[in-house]
């Protein structure tokens, strides 16, 4: 998996969000993680076009991100709770 990771973009979309909204954000941002980093093994030597703008969904949250191959990292934009 190398140095893959996932962040929030902006940094205060995750501020209000209940807690077991918080750890089901976490826990879907960390399959994709290992998902794309395997889907995409060169990770910053990549050269190819980017996958772009992705919804995933798992339960009653549903999120919307980026994987910026070159960064080795998930961004992830939306956050929908429906909890």
């Amino acid at each position: 998996m190398a140095d893959w990771h996932w962040i929030a973009d902006p940094k205060d979309l995750l501020d209000d969000l209940p807690p077991e909204a918080l750890d089901a954000v976490g826990r879907l941002a960390r399959e994709i993680v290992v998902r794309d980093s395997m889907v995409f093994l060169d990770g910053a030597a990549y050269t190819g076009p980017g996958p772009g703008l992705r919804t995933e969904s798992s339960g009653q949250l549903m999120i919307t991100y980026l994987t910026d191959v070159r960064g080795e990292r998930i961004v992830v934009v939306q956050v929908t709770w429906l909890g």
